[in-house]
């Protein structure tokens, strides 16, 4: 009666080894497959790419903000580098990720653009009128923000979803009455005839924020520090160096070098501490969107905030 009792033990002791095997060849295999970085087009981390300051690392470019929490959520990158609202929006829609790191406010990039021909003055004056924006990014909170700096509602205005690459020509056409971007879509919308009505300073910080997928962040912690390290250290450099920084992105970035340059000089601002106060922040965009009704439900994004993975911006 031993012998059948002393194989099953040591059939379990030896399934048990495997397992435990099978579970660190698979944290090992993580570490080893290359970093898989999302990015958007003029966002801090597209410097980090233009000079190879990450070697060994993939790279995938997207639109906007909600169009990367969507390749987060369906597990195609490891982290990647958003505006203030789509982690809010991603966390709604159930998408495991952390915050992982910030910027510093860079309220003075986004803006609200209208026809000078028009002869709109300022935002209350679009009461009725047709503005065009990209759900879910960082311009929906500064459409938030407007509308309650000026005693005004969803229902005052007819509000037109739109991504970028449909936002300027409806704009440039005159099919909607205001356009609300970021640079560098912003930038390049500058032209004689059009004005700023307002941007978003004394209204929204527009923080970037690094994301890191949940799964990453446990398997991958190793290569994320570095990354944020690298990324730290070369958003310092490009900041203490703006003209050959602006040389490097305008390739990259497909812009001219002067438009490059005069985006740069409002929205490149250094990383900031994970403070308590950064998820206040965030908590406090959460509820407002769950006040209007924009999300479904409320959404508890301070606890998204991992200190763990990049520390204390210099």
């Amino acid at each position: 009666m031993r012998r059948p009792t002393a194989l099953l033990a040591t059939l379990i002791l030896a399934a048990g080894l495997l397992t435990a095997a099978c579970g660190a060849d698979d944290e090992a295999a993580a570490g080893d497959a290359p970093l898989r970085v999302g990015y958007q087009r003029f966002g801090g981390l597209s410097l980090v790419k233009a000079r190879g300051d990450a070697p060994g690392v993939t790279w995938s470019l997207f639109e906007s903000g909600p169009a990367l929490t969507e390749a987060l959520k369906a597990g195609a990158i490891d982290l990647g580098q958003t505006g203030e609202a789509p982690p809010i929006f991603a966390a709604a829609a159930k998408t495991p990720f952390v915050i992982a790191a910030t910027g510093g406010p860079s309220p003075r990039s986004e803006a609200v653009l209208v026809k000078q021909s028009r002869g709109f003055k300022t935002f209350a004056d679009l009461k009725g009128r047709t503005v065009a924006l990209n759900k879910g990014s960082n311009v929906h909170w500064l459409l938030v923000k407007l509308l309650e700096a000026n005693h005004m509602t969803l229902a005052d205005i007819n509000v037109k979803y739109l991504k970028p690459a449909e936002g300027r020509p409806a704009f440039d056409n005159d099919q909607v009455d205001a356009w609300i971007i970021w640079d560098p879509y912003f930038a390049l919308a500058e032209r004689p005839g059009v004005q700023i009505l307002t941007d978003a300073s004394g209204l929204a910080n527009n923080r970037e924020y690094i994301l890191v997928a949940k799964d990453s962040a446990g398997t991958k912690a190793g290569q994320i520090k570095s990354f944020l390290a690298t990324y730290e250290s070369t958003t310092a450099w490009g900041i203490a160096n703006p003209d050959e920084r602006s040389k490097i992105l305008a390739p990259e970035l497909k812009i001219d070098e002067p438009t490059t340059k005069r985006a740069l000089a409002r929205a490149a601002q250094p990383m900031a501490p994970l403070t308590p106060e950064i998820g206040d922040e965030l908590q406090g965009i959460a509820d407002g969107f769950t006040d209007l009704k924009l999300i479904p439900g409320t959404v508890d994004v301070k606890s998204l905030v991992d200190t763990g993975l990049a520390g204390p911006a210099k």
